[in-house]
């Protein structure tokens, strides 16, 4: 689960902000439990604990399931979620200018895909599932998502910097989860970035998530499916680059030679010997929960005359 300073996080905030719900999740994470065994354990009456519960299951933290115990029918409360991110808007205040563009998730310039893989609109599947042939139909340039098991998507982005600017950080960000069939919030994948032949770094994206769903995502798309992913700040600077300020390697932005290519080439796969080849699921600006495709920002600063 992914939360930020919207109306829904404010509501899980909420929903967390009492010892006796916390009590709850303690249980419950231990084995499903009936209201009845909650009610004893905990020592609350059935009508206050009735509430605590339905507030956990408004929020999609707990989910409720009937089954059948030598013959007689009960309902069971069980974690629906493992885990929750809290994203902190990032503001990077520099002494620079800057040059900002977003790329839609479907104009990338060449990729190699394999099952399970596809793309999707906002209204209907592009081609068809598991074909990677589909990456090459004209409509791919309204993909708001797309996923692949093992391969790369490369993206050739216009270079702002000119022979008169100093390039001083590169920022790209992308919502990324990584790929499974249907789904699975525990699956690992080892993500590379690689930006105009150099490797910047991997990271290790912790799961296909479909625990709730999209903020953003289409009502059309199965619940079951992959439904957000995190949203992760890759920073190049003059020193090294980044993960959302955790160190990825040594790489800095000299090593790019941004001042002579006219392209930003960006390369996002999984290498051959990754530790975890979980695929790559990547969602755009009508999936998930954060209206964006790729964005791409240059720092950089004016060259003396």
């Amino acid at each position: 689960m992914e939360l930020g300073f919207d109306e829904f996080s404010l509501r899980v905030y909420h929903a967390l902000s009492s010892r006796s719900r916390l009590d709850i999740l303690r249980e419950l994470s231990e084995k499903p439990c009936t209201a009845t065994d909650l009610a004893r354990k905990l020592y609350l009456s059935k009508s206050v604990l009735s509430r605590h519960l339905q507030q956990l299951e408004h929020v999609g933290i707990i989910r409720k399931s009937t089954r059948t115990d030598a013959d007689l029918r009960r309902q069971y409360y069980s974690m629906n979620v493992d885990r929750a991110e809290i994203f902190f808007p990032h503001k990077v205040y520099l002494p620079f200018e800057l040059a900002k563009q977003e790329i839609p998730i479907g104009y990338y310039s060449d990729f190699s895909v394999e099952p399970t893989c596809g793309l999707v609109t906002d209204k209907e599947i592009i081609g068809t599932i598991d074909d990677p042939r589909s990456f090459a139909d004209i409509k791919r340039v309204h993909a708001s998502l797309l996923w692949f098991s093992n391969g790369f998507i490369e993206y050739r982005i216009p270079n702002p910097i000119n022979r008169d600017m100093h390039p001083q950080m590169l920022e790209i960000s992308a919502e990324l989860s990584s790929e499974f069939p249907v789904s699975n919030n525990a699956w690992k994948s080892d993500i590379s970035f690689i930006i105009n032949d150099v490797l910047v770094g991997t990271w290790t994206c912790p799961g296909n998530f479909s625990d709730v769903r999209g903020r953003l995502t289409p009502q059309w798309w199965n619940s079951e499916y992959s439904q957000y992913g995190l949203l992760k700040h890759i920073r190049i600077n003059t020193e090294n680059s980044g993960i959302d300020g955790e160190k990825l390697s040594d790489v800095n932005i000299e090593d790019l030679h941004l001042d002579t290519n006219p392209f930003i080439d960006l390369k996002i796969g999984i290498l051959d010997d990754a530790a975890h080849i979980g695929g790559i699921t990547l969602f755009g600006k009508a999936f998930g929960n954060h209206p964006q495709d790729i964005s791409v920002r240059v720092y950089y600063s004016q060259k003396e005359s």
